[in-house]
């Protein structure tokens, strides 16, 4: 009886054991290929604004297949492209990452800094130096693409492509098999000695193949007959830039007589997306991207939308027909996906660097409030106050994303602080028509602005890098004379689009509120990674499948 007893005793424990003990780990499984676009100032509205008329396989087989963040915002004031690449990569902000525009004033150099400037490598491809002396060296932190090379032991490839080099260096990360722009002197894809010391072969036959010069000679015509173009305001408009050799900003544009830069005028017409389109095609060929044994990354970024949202402006017909024909080149890219990696076996996203800000001299035709401040008047007016203050002396090194970056060697010797001058000239900036407040970067806390606006400056703001005064504009003001620009912490720049596609994500979508910041995080969830090293970004858990 004992013996029995003693048994049951350890059949219930092994029964009790065989309930409790851990379950087995969720599956270690990954996409074969992540695939990341971002589209170069594209505005969250896009989606629909023009929805009637894309394909059924581009944006359209995206939003109905994917997972839609219809409430997405940039977290941080200045929405500018290499920022915007930087933080939607990094699931950080300028605070962390360090890019806080495409341009600073290098504080310790006296000098402007580019944003993936890098005088230590040489061009690979061009004998156009300035154009390939490019790396990520600039970034202080991670990337879910350096995070991806890191958890596969550096076994997978991660490829960039972009015609800006930010839009390709900066997402490809410090760890990329490479990344490859776009040299419009010579019209060529080129990289630079940070990744290679040669090109790539295919890289090389795809130049030698001369496709700007051939595209150049299409010209460029509407998509559909122009008569269709019902979204945009009517094709002459007195703002719109106008083309080389082009008399008015009117379709038809020909293309094959530009003389001088004629690859850079290619950005600014659909041919540039065409290009970016059919290198990351034979990227994903020639590097057989999705075919190894880890997951590999390919970061495409559409500069060309940007080119022609700052040319012609958001409701033009040229903006219009740059969409239209981008869902097809999307479709295309998204078939070759399936073929090559096969439907359900690769992720992407889509999102944006930034929106874009209405052409103000249309929002004031229809009577709503916008204008363009002149900086150059607002840096005389300055420079006036500081000098009747203060005595004669340079007392601003560079001004840059509406900011002054101050001598603090002067102010020291003059012993004054970045206190006094804020105080002395924030009564006359604000005089100007288009300046809502004037910020001492150095007291955020202190400022006189609302929550929302203050933690966006803040998150902005890199101690290293940013100025030491920053101009706030009133919504709908821009400083630029070109048709629009963008660098305002309002809903026009910030909400952009995110949706994810494909391998682990559910269709949906989702008006809760998500953050750029939440992009690498959510990949980093679903790759089973840790997170870019300076993250604050969260997980955006709707998005997947259960």
């Amino acid at each position: 009886m004992k013996y029995l007893k003693l048994t049951l005793a350890l059949l219930s424990m092994s029964t009790l054991w065989a309930q409790t003990k851990p379950t087995k780990p969720a599956s270690l499984a990954r996409p074969k290929l992540v695939v990341g676009v971002v589209v170069d100032q594209m505005r969250y509205d896009y989606w629909f604004r023009y929805y009637d008329k894309y394909s059924e396989g581009g944006f359209k087989r995206l939003m109905r297949e994917g997972f839609n963040c219809r409430n997405h915002h940039y977290h941080y004031a200045l929405t500018v492209t290499a920022a915007g690449h930087a933080s939607v990569y990094t699931g950080s902000t300028p605070a962390i990452h360090g890019i806080v525009g495409n341009d600073w004033f290098d504080k310790r150099l006296g000098k402007g800094m580019y944003c993936v400037a890098d005088s230590t490598v040489q061009p690979v491809g061009t004998t156009n130096a300035p154009a390939g002396k490019m790396s990520p060296k600039n970034m202080l932190v991670s990337t879910i693409t350096d995070q991806l090379r890191i958890g596969t032991n550096y076994q997978n490839k991660t490829i960039g492509i972009a015609i800006k080099d930010r839009g390709a260096i900066l997402p490809a990360g410090h760890t990329a098999n490479g990344a490859y722009w776009f040299d419009s002197k010579t019209g060529s894809w080129i990289t630079s000695t940070f990744y290679m010391n040669d090109l790539p072969q295919w890289v090389k036959d795809y130049n030698a193949k001369k496709r700007p010069s051939a595209l150049m000679k299409q010209n460029w015509n509407t998509l559909l007959p122009i008569e269709k173009y019902t979204e945009s305001t009517a094709d002459d408009q007195p703002y719109e830039t106008k083309l080389p050799g082009a008399k008015k900003s009117v379709f038809p544009y020909d293309l094959a007589g530009i003389a001088g830069d004629a690859f850079g005028v290619l950005a600014s017409t659909p041919h540039g997306n065409t290009i970016t389109k059919e290198m990351a095609l034979e990227a994903l060929k020639n590097e057989q991207l999705g075919k190894g044994k880890s997951t590999d990354f390919l970061a495409v970024s559409f500069s060309t939308p940007d080119y022609v949202g700052h040319g012609f402006g958001p409701n033009s017909v040229e903006e219009e027909d740059i969409y239209l024909r981008l869902d097809r080149d999307l479709a295309e890219l998204l078939n070759a996906f399936d073929a090559q990696v096969g439907k359900g076996n690769y992720l992407l996203f889509l999102s944006a660097d930034h929106g874009v800000m209405d052409v103000t001299d249309l929002w004031k035709t229809n009577r709503l409030p916008a204008g363009r401040l002149n900086i150059g008047q607002v840096n005389t007016a300055v420079k006036a106050v500081l000098k009747e203050k203060f005595g004669d002396g340079d007392f601003i090194r560079a001004s840059e994303n509406y900011q002054f970056y101050l001598n603090h060697d002067l102010l020291k010797q003059k012993n004054l602080s970045v206190d006094k001058i804020v105080e002395a000239i924030r009564p006359t900036m604000l005089d100007f028509d288009g300046i809502a407040e004037v910020l001492n970067t150095h007291d955020l806390s202190n400022a006189n602005i609302n929550d929302y606006l203050l933690t966006l400056y803040k998150n902005g703001t890199h101690a290293k890098r940013s100025g030491d005064i920053q101009i706030v504009t009133e919504p709908g003001w821009m400083s630029s004379s070109i048709a629009a620009t963008h660098g305002a912490p309002y809903n026009y720049d910030t909400h952009i689009p995110l949706l994810f596609f494909g391998w682990g994500i559910k269709p949906g979508e989702t008006f809760s509120r998500t953050a750029v910041a939440d992009t690498a995080p959510t990949v980093a969830a679903l790759l089973k990674l840790l997170e870019p090293s300076g993250n604050i970004g969260h997980i955006i858990e709707d998005v997947m499948k259960k």
